[in-house]
């Protein structure tokens, strides 16, 4: 069964409520030191508990073995640069069947690798030369993949630790040109190493604005690897209307994802700079009072409702609130609602109704 993950519904946005610029409770000076002392104290009280909490996470499985990553995207290379080679092309076929099944319906809208028309269209596709080009950079940046790799194995085995029933996914790579990013099957997971070459890359330049090639780091492979996979085996099933529903799935799937990834703060996991995540922490209660006081929390508008997870700032709320604040409120209150009800992070993922994880959270910021 395919699975395609794009990352632009459910998990991605940024919002925010200031009052206007002429109304002033404070000294310019003395709000930067408050913000700065509120960023300071949030980031303390997050090592302590990460330090309290090894057991909780995937430090603790920081012996565990590597995940191996299958570089799919090297063998198809090669076949497509010297299409004569028997052995690629027969590596392919044996060994990646699984994703040339993937490649085929997610990137050529082709059903399997059997038809005649799949290898004809996968060079054509393949041949244009500025992907071509791109490709030749992404093999080259992943040259080594030692890195992440480590930090698959331990998050794989932390979350094996708590979701036993579910399949640990073979990894690969692919190249999509900036098509489908993540690649999900029942026990496969590839990731699109294309978009992963660094914010400056030239070509980034071309067609991402400034909020997207933020994440279009190497940083971000190990995060989006995770994202897909707890996506895919924790589908949403709420109202995509509702901003509260929204909010509680993407505070879920974020809470795992920081478990995952212990030593990253879900600023950075959102991809927020330093600043953005000071602001965050600094303007919660009044971000939280805007929303209320809309009647966004509950009201089925699914317009509005999206401009909560886009990765673009969320201008509608304030000129500084970054994107995707939607999961960043939404994994604040699941924090408050883990910290309330001491549930395992498998319990967290069974809690149904959004709700109800609101209430028992007593989120008041």
């Amino acid at each position: 069964m395919l699975k395609i993950v794009l990352f632009i519904s459910i998990i991605n946005p940024k919002i925010i409520l200031l009052p206007p610029k002429d109304y002033v409770y404070f000294s310019e000076i003395y709000i930067m030191w408050w913000n700065k002392m509120l960023y300071l104290g949030a980031c303390l009280l997050l090592c302590l508990f990460s330090c309290n909490s090894q057991t909780d996470n995937a430090m603790a499985f920081q012996n565990a073995e590597p995940l191996q990553i299958n570089r799919f995207d090297r063998t198809l290379l090669r076949w497509l640069e010297h299409p004569a080679d028997s052995a690629a092309l027969d590596s392919l076929r044996s060994s990646y069947r699984p994703m040339l099944e993937l490649t085929g319906k997610g990137i050529l809208n082709v059903q399997s690798p059997e038809q005649e028309e799949f290898f004809p269209r996968l060079t054509n596709y393949y041949g244009e030369p500025t992907l071509r080009s791109l490709y030749r950079d992404a093999i080259n940046s992943f040259d080594s993949t030692s890195d992440i790799e480590k930090a698959m194995g331990q998050a794989f085995a932390f979350l094996e630790s708590i979701f036993p029933e579910r399949i640990v996914p073979t990894l690969y790579m692919h190249v999509s040109g900036f098509n489908q990013n993540i690649l999900v099957s029942d026990s496969a997971l590839s990731l699109s190493i294309d978009k992963y070459l660094g914010e400056d890359y030239p070509l980034y330049r071309q067609f991402f604005p400034d909020y997207e090639r933020a994440k279009m780091t190497r940083d971000f492979a190990s995060v989006d690897y995770l994202l897909g996979w707890l996506m895919s085996e924790f589908p949403f099933e709420g109202r995509e209307n509702v901003l509260l529903d929204r909010m509680i799935y993407s505070g879920k799937i974020y809470y795992i994802l920081s478990l995952c990834l212990p030593d990253r703060p879900i600023e950075s996991l959102l991809g927020y700079n330093e600043e953005a995540a000071r602001w965050c922490y600094a303007n919660e209660k009044m971000l939280w009072k805007t929303i209320v006081s809309r009647k966004h929390l509950y009201t089925p508008d699914i317009t509005t409702t999206q401009k909560y997870f886009e990765n673009r700032p969320c201008t509608f709320l304030s000129d500084a609130t970054p994107g995707n604040i939607g999961a960043w409120v939404g994994f604040r209150i699941i924090q408050k609602f883990v910290a309330e009800t001491r549930c395992t992070a498998k319990q967290l993922m069974e809690s149904g109704d959004a709700q109800d994880v609101l209430t028992r959270s007593k989120y008041k910021p």
